[in-house]
């Protein structure tokens, strides 16, 4: 099945252009990064999460207050989906569970007419958030290296480095975009993020692997074509199916992050992003990049001679 008909776009020639707009977004993360920085959730940071439902609505001043009560005074609390669901964290770790006991026992007192039942409760302590930022670390680390082995043996060194050059720049991107979109959507890294770049890296990948696999064979059947054209008619020939497989997964994201609530919506928001991101890097730096150097080399085999 072909969503487009019979394509001729140019895309290589428009290379530089990208490579500026990719240079703006990852620049504008970092900025962003250096400035805000992000919000690390309580599995990578470490300390007490509380997320009560109550049966009638309750103000925020009003459990911040049942909170300070408490001892709890530096505690992040926000809506949770709405005014019935009330998400508490804080940093404090105590023992056993008695940080979470006393915070249920404040909310129990403060509002005696309005029942709550909790919903989620996580304790985290400083070690083990510690050990499990540097594990996403190796894990994202460690998947980017098992690629460019992959795809260096099944096609050549610069294929696997084009490759992960793209996917490296995905991740770039999209992490600068979650802390640019950090205080508007409440955004934060946890190991569902973590998955969600995993997952990016894969599905990034995956449009790579069929893009260079039609540049091989189209490299056999013509053989005196320039590359920058031979690329050119291979992301031609694959650009149906690249939309085709994309857009579901990118409405599919759209209706999670739009409709899933807060606990899907770092994940959501995250993939969504990574969708768009992932296609065009497919193009613009992956096989722009396996041009370019091809290029160089060329060029520099002639001066050489």
């Amino acid at each position: 099945m072909r969503f487009l008909g019979k394509t001729n776009i140019d895309f290589m020639s428009k290379r530089r252009f990208w490579y500026s707009v990719s240079l703006v977004l990852i620049a504008a993360g970092i900025i962003s990064l250096v400035v805000k920085g992000f919000h690390l959730g309580t599995d990578f940071l470490g300390g007490t999460e509380l997320i009560v439902k109550f049966q009638q609505p309750v103000s925020i001043s009003e459990v911040r207050t049942a909170m300070e009560q408490a001892g709890y005074g530096n505690a992040e609390i926000k809506t949770f989906g709405s005014d019935t669901d009330i998400l508490i964290r804080t940093p404090e770790q105590r023992e056993g569970l008695t940080a979470s006991d006393q915070m249920r026992k404040a909310l129990a007192e403060r509002f005696p007419g309005n029942p709550q039942t909790v919903l989620k409760e996580d304790k985290i302590g400083p070690k083990i958030g510690a050990e499990l930022r540097k594990d996403a670390v190796l894990a994202i680390i460690a998947s980017l290296i098992a690629i460019w082995a992959y795809l260096w043996l099944r096609f050549k060194f610069v294929y696997g480095f084009g490759a992960v050059a793209s996917l490296l720049h995905d991740v770039l991107v999209v992490l600068g975009l979650v802390s640019i979109f950090d205080g508007l959507l409440s955004l934060e890294i946890d190991q569902n993020m973590i998955a969600a770049f995993l997952t990016l890296v894969g599905t990034s990948v995956n449009d790579t692997v069929v893009i260079f696999d039609r540049i091989r064979e189209n490299q056999k059947i013509f053989k005196t074509m320039p590359l920058e054209q031979l690329m050119n008619k291979s992301v031609n020939e694959t650009l149906s199916r690249t939309i085709i497989t994309n857009g579901t997964i990118f409405a599919v994201l759209l209706v999670l992050l739009i409709f899933g609530g807060e606990v899907t919506r770092g994940f959501a928001f995250a993939l969504t992003v990574g969708a768009i991101v992932g296609t065009y890097s497919t193009v613009y730096i992956a096989s722009s990049l396996v041009l370019e150097y091809t290029n160089w080399t060329k060029s520099k085999a002639q001066l050489v001679s």
